[in-house]
């Protein structure tokens, strides 16, 4: 077993999407004048230690489930290879599980300083649960990326926890006016998952994995995915307009981008080709937080 075998089951290309709530979050606070260095770097850590935790506990329950075979699209899986061992993975599985609380803890109890006991006990709670979300997409009896919850949970913490959560933790309070940005980047992380699984749906019926995809078909799952993106747009735009940040405008020219993108999924009719998107959709969504970042210096 090699690092680089490791690094491989990390998926190192699935982070900068994971991390694109928390940048809008923590720069719409710092546009506000609420800033905090120490929640930033801990924030950060913490999610990207979670979308690692995801990533292993995704390989490792898909390899019980018979997910990961011949028939499957996209990069072959660590356990799947035989590079890392079902037990090397639930091992690798816990230790990211205990590095995620071991940074997630002191950003809460900073992030909760001055407000109730109850207060950090939710956030507590939401902690251990979002740690419980990362494990159990595709691990357990229950898994919820088999029985088509992917997308909402998806939507809530790359959506409203990233975003909303985040932002809460430099105020101390809600900005209610963010639910647009939270519905944008939220929806655009579901465009990703549904993309996966327009990809695989195929391979999904076979292993009875009951994503919305399946269950709606192919060809429907194109009026699905044109709706999310659609609506991501409506939402960020909204929040910008709302708020009167005109600078922040720049953040929606990677819709240019998305609109090809579009033009693309219709056209398909043969779902392994969807593969390259994938990259497409994740880039552009870290593309709008950067975009929305550096509008909040201007």
């Amino acid at each position: 077993m090699e690092i680089k075998s490791w690094i491989h089951a990390a998926r190192l290309r699935t982070l900068p999407l994971s991390i694109s709530g928390i940048i809008v979050g923590s720069f719409v606070a710092y546009k506000q004048g609420f800033w905090d260095t120490t929640i930033f770097s801990l924030s950060m850590l913490t999610t990207l230690f979670l979308q690692i935790l995801s990533n292993f506990a995704n390989d490792l329950g898909d390899s019980f489930k018979g997910a990961d075979n011949e028939s499957r699209v996209g990069p072959i899986r660590a356990v799947q290879s035989g590079k890392i061992t079902q037990k090397q993975m639930i091992v690798g599985t816990v230790i990211m599980s205990l590095l995620s609380l071991a940074t997630a803890i002191p950003l809460i109890i900073l992030g909760t300083d001055g407000m109730p006991t109850s207060v950090l006990w939710v956030y507590v709670i939401l902690a251990l649960l979002s740690v419980l979300a990362a494990i159990t997409y595709t691990v357990g009896k229950k898994a919820y990326g088999y029985n088509g919850m992917g997308d909402v949970m998806v939507f809530i913490f790359f959506g409203l926890v990233s975003v909303l959560g985040v932002y809460s933790l430099y105020a101390k309070q809600f900005d209610w006016s963010l639910l647009g940005m939270a519905f944008g980047i939220g929806l655009l992380s579901i465009a990703v998952l549904n993309l996966n699984n327009m990809r695989d749906h195929e391979n999904d019926k076979l292993v009875n994995k009951r994503t919305i995809v399946v269950s709606m078909g192919f060809e429907k799952s194109k009026i699905y995915h044109t709706v999310i993106i659609i609506t991501s747009f409506i939402g960020i735009l909204s929040f910008i307009i709302y708020n009167k940040w005109w600078w922040s405008l720049i953040a929606l020219t990677p819709y240019l981008i998305l609109i090809k993108h579009l033009s693309k999924v219709w056209q398909t009719t043969i779902p392994k080709t969807l593969d390259p998107e994938l990259k497409k959709v994740a880039l552009s969504t870290f593309a709008i937080s950067i975009l929305f970042l550096i509008s909040t210096l201007l």
